[in-house]
C-alpha cells in the first residue's frame, strides 16, 4: 500500500473528533392522575422541563409558542427516579415512553404583544388571535429582588374605590390581600382597580395582569368583556387556568402571571398583578403534592405551602432607581369559609402581605357595597401611599366609621339617645351611604376628594338618608359644571390648597341654595 495513503489515514484518525453529545434520557415507569415517575434521568434538576418522545424534534422555543409539544415539569427528585407533572394532555402520555431532558427551566413569553390577549398558564395564546411573533422568554421561577434593590413604597395605586383609597390606601409595589367569603365582591374590587387605571396618564399607567385560577370560563369571559367595554383591555393581560385545567396548570398560573409582569417591571414600568384566587392554587398544589407522595401536614396541605405563596408574593417590589424604578403590585384574593380569617391558608397569606381588605358577608347582605369591614381591614403601608389631598379629607374617616359601628351595635337596644350620640350615628349613617359604590364605576381621585370633603364637612347631614346618594351625585355634577378649576388644581398638585378649600366651602353654600329640595 502506498505510504502516502497510510499517512493520510493516520492523520484523519488522529484528527477525528466525534460529533454530537450525550443526551440525558429516561423512561416512564408509572403514570397516573397527571403525574409520571421516570427512571434514568440522572442529571435532572428541580423545576426542569422534560419532553415526551412523541413530540421529539421541535425546539423548546416552538413548544412555548403554542406548537403543540408535550412537556413535563420535574417537581420531585428521589433516590432512584424523578417525578414530574404533565403540562398538557395527560391522555397522550403512556407507560414506557421515552423522556428527554431539555436542560431548561420553564419559561413563559412576555412583551407588549401580550397586552390585550388571553393566555394559558404556559403563556400560549388561547384567544384565537394567533401566536406571538417575537416575545421575550421569562423564567417562571426566579429569585425575588433583595432589600438593597428595593425602595420605600410611596406612590399611590388608585383603585377608584372611595372606601379603599381613603382608608386602606394601596401603594405601587405593595401586596394587599383581598379576603372574604364567596360572592362578597372580591373580584369586583380587583376588576374596578384595573378599570380605574384608565384615568392615569398613559406614561404612568400600570400594566395589569389578571390571573384566573380555577374559575369558570364564563366568569373569565365576562370579565374580559367588562374590561373591553370600559376601554381597559388594551393594557391588560389575562392568564387563564380554568377549573377544567389540570392541577399542574392551576398551580403554575400565578407564577406565569408574575413572570409576565416582571418583564415590564424590569423595564422600569409599573405593574399590577391580581391572583384570583390563591385558595384554589393551594388546593391544586395539595393535589399535586399528594400525587407526588409528599408527606401531608395540617389539613393535608404539604409542609411547604407557606413557601409556595411567600416566594410568589415576595416577587412584588418597588425597585430602586439603580434597577430602573419599576414596581409590581400584587392583589392576591383568598376565599374564606363563614368569614373565618383565622384558617390555615388565610393566616399564611395575611402574614406574607402588607395588609388586607376584608369583605364581610353581613355588610354585603345589608346592601353596603363594597362590603369592606373597616375594623378588620388594614394597610401596613398606610398614608405613606396617599396623596396630600386624600390625606387632608380622609384623616379621621376610619376612626369615625369604627366608632359608628360600635354605636350601631348599641343603637338597637337603646330607646332614647343623647344628642351627641344621635348626631354621631346620623353622621356615620350618611358616611356609609357616601362610601357605597356601584360595580364597575371607579371614581377618579380628584372626584373622590371633592365627595369626601363634602361628607366630612357635614354637607349631607341634613339630607334624609334615602336621598344621600342622589345628593352626592348632584354635588359632583355641580362641582364639574361650575368649579372645574378646583378639580383641575387637585388633579395637578395632588393637594387641596387653602384657596381650593375656600372655593369648596363657598360651593357648599351655593349647592344648599340651589338644591333646597334635598335638605329636609
Amino acid at each position: 500500500m502506498d505510504s502516502s495513503i497510510v499517512e493520510k489515514i493516520v492523520k484523519e484518525i488522529e484528527g477525528y473528533a466525534p460529533k454530537g453529545g450525550h443526551t440525558n434520557v429516561g423512561r416512564i415507569t408509572a403514570v397516573g392522575d397527571g403525574v409520571v415517575a421516570i427512571d434514568g434521568l440522572e442529571k435532572a434538576v428541580m423545576s426542569e422541563v422534560v419532553e415526551f418522545e412523541e413530540t421529539a424534534g421541535k425546539s423548546l422555543e416552538d413548544s412555548m409558542h403554542g406548537e403543540g409539544k408535550l412537556l413535563g415539569l420535574i417537581l420531585n427528585l428521589e433516590e432512584d427516579s424523578v417525578r414530574a407533572v404533565i403540562l398538557g394532555d395527560t391522555a397522550r402520555v403512556k407507560e414506557g415512553m421515552v423522556v428527554k431532558s431539555t436542560g431548561t427551566v420553564l419559561s413563559v413569553p412576555s412583551g407588549d404583544e401580550l397586552l390585550g390577549r388571553v393566555v394559558n398558564a404556559l403563556g400560549e395564546p388561547v384567544d384565537g388571535k394567533g401566536p406571538f411573533k417575537k416575545p421575550t422568554m421569562m423564567p417562571v421561577e426566579r429569585e425575588s429582588y433583595g432589600v438593597i434593590d428595593r425602595k420605600a413604597v410611596t406612590t399611590p395605586l388608585q383603585t377608584g374605590i372611595k372606601a379603599i383609597d381613603a382608608m386602606i390606601p394601596i401603594g405601587r409595589g405593595q401586596r394587599e390581600l383581598i379576603i372574604g367569603d364567596r360572592s362578597t365582591g372580591k373580584t369586583t374590587v380587583a376588576i374596578d382597580t384595573i378599570i380605574n387605571q384608565k384615568y392615569e396618564p398613559a406614561d404612568k399607567r400600570p400594566i395589569c395582569v389578571y390571573v384566573a385560577i380555577g374559575q369558570k370560563e364564563s366568569k373569565t369571559a365576562r370579565i374580559m368583556q367588562q374590561l373591553k367595554d370600559n376601554d381597559a383591555f388594551a393594557y391588560t393581560v389575562i392568564v387563564d387556568a380554568p377549573a377544567s385545567a389540570p392541577a399542574a396548570l392551576q398551580y403554575l398560573a400565578p407564577f406565569s402571571g408574575v413572570a409576565i409582569g416582571e418583564y415590564f417591571m424590569d423595564r422600569g414600568q409599573d405593574v399590577l398583578v391580581i391572583y384570583d384566587d390563591l385558595s384554589k392554587q393551594a388546593v391544586a398544589y395539595r393535589q399535586l403534592s399528594l400525587l407526588l407522595r409528599r408527606p401531608p401536614g395540617r389539613e393535608a396541605y404539604p409542609g411547604d405551602i407557606f413557601y409556595l405563596h411567600s416566594r410568589l408574593l415576595e416577587r412584588s417590589a418597588r425597585l430602586s432607581d439603580a434597577k430602573g424604578g419599576g414596581s409590581l403590585t400584587a392583589l392576591p384574593i383568598i376565599e374564606t369559609q363563614e368569614g373565618d380569617i383565622s384558617g390555615y391558608i388565610p393566616t399564611n397569606v395575611i402574614s406574607i402581605t402588607d395588609g388586607q381588605i376584608f369583605l364581610e358577608g353581613g355588610l354585603f347582605n345589608k346592601g353596603v357595597r363594597p362590603a369592606i369591614n373597616v375594623g378588620d381591614s388594614v394597610s401596613r403601608v398606610g398614608s405613606a401611599a396617599q396623596t396630600k389631598a386624600m390625606k387632608s379629607v380622609a384623616g379621621t374617616l376610619k376612626l369615625e366609621l369604627a366608632q359608628f359601628r360600635e354605636l350601631e351595635a348599641f343603637m338597637q337596644f337603646a330607646s332614647d339617645l343623647d344628642k351627641a350620640t344621635a348626631d354621631r350615628i346620623a353622621s356615620g349613617q350618611r358616611m356609609v351611604e357616601v362610601l357605597k359604590q356601584k360595580n364597575g364605576s371607579p371614581m377618579p381621585v380628584e372626584q373622590q376628594v371633592i365627595d369626601l370633603f363634602a361628607a366630612v364637612n357635614k354637607l349631607f347631614i341634613e339630607v334624609p338618608l334615602a336621598k344621600v346618594k342622589q345628593a352626592e351625585a348632584q354635588w359632583i355634577e355641580f362641582i364639574n359644571a361650575g368649579y372645574s378649576e378646583v378639580l383641575e388644581d387637585i388633579k395637578k398638585t395632588g393637594a387641596v390648597s387653602d384657596d381650593s378649600k375656600k372655593e369648596l366651602t363657598r360651593a357648599m353654600e351655593a349647592f344648599r341654595g340651589a338644591h333646597g329640595e334635598l335638605f329636609a
